[in-house]
């Protein structure tokens, strides 16, 4: 039953039409700790470690802002329906198919705090009568939180008759049994292997690939991709999200990630992450916590880069942890190197990779081994001490500037 509320005074509705639209364009600032409510969200929430899940809550939330503002711009101060858009429901389903029940929405409520906060600041900007203030927060309290219950309840029912839809075929088994192997749990190999469809002896290659936007053709693309590079016509496929896959690869030697990121170039928008090759059941488990922790690298520094493995990523991922300090990092140690020409970064790293020797960075970039010695001589002046004094922190500089994606 619905259970609506006296309408606002003229004047109040006014304000809250006028708040609505201020709302509904909402500044840089006001997205920034929108998204760092879900980005802090606490606990073992995978929308905290998992990018695909963590894009479809920020985009959630922002939905629902959107879809209240709306709502307050025709009918100022009225009852808000649940809001059932589709980018709300797609992250909905991402959930389910991650296992996740009706607690994971919780996190829009911390949405919803934060939107509380910066409504409060818009009325109070836009009037000065405490009687119509209070009118209005009063109401628009009642609203917003009204309005995310509904929202919740309504959605609730989709996760339970979605969850009913996956329990019916083979996807949910397949996610159910992974999740166990990836939690540490006591799984027989023979069942697990029997509802895999695939063998947990041997070597496995783990990979993740996801993208913002990306149809499932895409997806399965991009796998072919991985299979083609890694050379062999077997694998294990679980759909995550409805935007990211998990793979497994039967393969004792991983594909050269510049290979993928070549072929990557045909499908927009997808990327890839790689574990190593590990064996046996431990192994499974492994090389797939390995490309979590590249897939939240790339999606933590924004990359430009479309594939990365854990073997040229791991101190980067480590490093990266805090991107504030590694940023600091980077300027501290680099200097004006760190804004120099990429070529002088690709010259130095090289080098560096190469154990200090000159001829073999000249033949690894195709160029003449003065050339090399020319600039690395201006990277020397670059840079705020000289190489010799710390090619460590240099080297390890580099390497988080060539994964970072591009600073304001």
């Amino acid at each position: 039953m619905r259970h609506d509320w006296e309408p606002p005074s003229p004047r109040a509705r006014e304000v809250i039409r006028k708040g609505a639209e201020q709302a509904l364009d909402p500044r840089e600032e006001w997205l920034d700790e929108l998204f760092d409510a879900v980005r802090h969200a606490s606990g073992t929430s995978p929308a905290h470690v998992d990018p695909v899940l963590e894009d479809g809550a920020r985009r959630a939330n922002l939905s629902n802002l959107l879809h209240w503002a709306a709502a307050n711009i025709q009918r100022p101060g009225a009852r808000v329906s649940a809001n059932l858009s589709p980018e709300l429901l797609e992250s909905v389903r991402d959930m389910v198919r991650r296992d996740l029940d009706e607690k994971a929405l919780d996190i829009w409520r911390l949405g919803q705090n934060v939107a509380w906060r910066r409504w409060m600041e818009i009325c109070f900007g836009l009037t000065s009568d405490a009687e119509v203030l209070h009118e209005v927060l009063a109401l628009t309290s009642r609203s917003i939180y009204t309005f995310i219950d509904d929202t919740i309840d309504a959605v609730s029912e989709v996760m339970r008759q979605e969850r009913r839809e996956l329990g019916q075929g083979t996807h949910s088994e397949r996610l159910t049994t992974v999740s166990l192997i990836l939690e540490g749990a006591p799984v027989s190999r023979s069942s697990a292997e029997q509802r895999l469809g695939y063998h947990l002896t041997g070597s496995h290659l783990a990979a993740i690939i996801w993208g913002n936007d990306v149809t499932g053709d895409q997806l399965e693309q991009a796998a072919e991709l991985v299979l083609a590079a890694a050379g062999t016509p077997r694998r294990l496929t679980v759909p995550a999200t409805g935007s990211s896959m998990w793979l497994w690869l039967p393969v004792s030697t991983a594909p050269r990630t510049e290979d993928l990121e070549s072929g990557l170039a045909a499908v927009p928008a997808v990327r890839v992450a790689l574990g190593r090759p590990r064996a046996d059941l431990d192994g499974f488990r492994q090389s797939h916590l390995e490309a979590a922790a590249v897939q939240r690298m790339m999606a933590r520094l924004s990359t430009s880069r479309r594939a990365g493995g854990y073997t040229d990523a791991q101190l980067v991922a480590l490093l990266s942890q805090d991107v504030g300090r590694a940023d600091e990092f980077v300027a501290d140690t680099l200097g004006e190197l760190a804004r120099a020409d990429p070529v002088l970064h690709l010259t130095l790293r090289t080098y560096l990779d190469q154990q200090c020797n000159a001829a073999r960075v000249a033949e690894r970039l195709y160029t003449h081994r003065n050339t090399v010695v020319r600039r690395l001589a201006r990277c020397d002046e670059l840079l705020p001490r000289p190489l010799a004094h710390d090619p460590v922190s240099v080297g390890a500089a580099l390497h988080l500037l060539s994964w970072s994606g591009p600073k304001e």
